[in-house]
């Protein structure tokens, strides 16, 4: 009996000793996974440039609106210092695009983890927050706490041959 007891508790040692590991090796592996997992904002930059197409707008208070046909898209143009401008264009057939002069100046900035936008006109200044930006779509909020949705814009080509 008292074998068996001393093979119990090696069995038991080696058993907990590799669970202890296991558990370790666990912790490891999961924290790297949310590491390399968190949202890197300057991954957003290269996505944010093109023609946006509006879709969605979720209010703060959770009413939302969406959208199924947009007489005007937005286009947004950065250079590589981060700044640029957006304009609101009407859409043609062909790739042709109406606009006025206007135009709403833009920095990009990386602030506490958040890729903010700062727009400004003559008229006013106000900022918009990154929350996604990939090849098709565009998520931003605003201080209102308004979300806006866009989807990349796909223009209207129509074979006229």
């Amino acid at each position: 009996m008292k074998n068996f007891i001393v093979i119990a508790k090696q069995t038991f040692s080696v058993c907990c000793g590799n669970l202890l590991n296991l558990k370790h090796i666990l912790l490891v592996i999961i924290s790297l996974s949310l590491y390399s997992c968190s949202k890197n904002p300057e991954t957003h930059i290269q996505h944010i440039e093109g023609y946006w197409e509006i879709t969605k707008v979720t209010m703060s208070n959770g009413e939302t609106k969406e959208y199924q046909i947009n007489e005007i898209i937005d286009y947004i143009s950065l250079n590589d210092s981060l700044k640029g401008f957006r304009k609101k264009l009407k859409p043609g057939i062909n790739d042709t695009y109406f606009t006025s002069d206007d135009a709403e100046a833009l920095i990009i900035k990386i602030e506490n983890d958040s890729l903010n936008i700062y727009y400004s006109t003559p008229y006013a200044k106000w900022k918009e927050t990154v929350l996604e930006a990939t090849p098709e779509n565009l998520r931003v909020i605003n201080e209102n706490k308004t979300i806006y949705l866009y989807k990349r814009y796909t223009p209207i080509n129509l074979d006229l041959e």
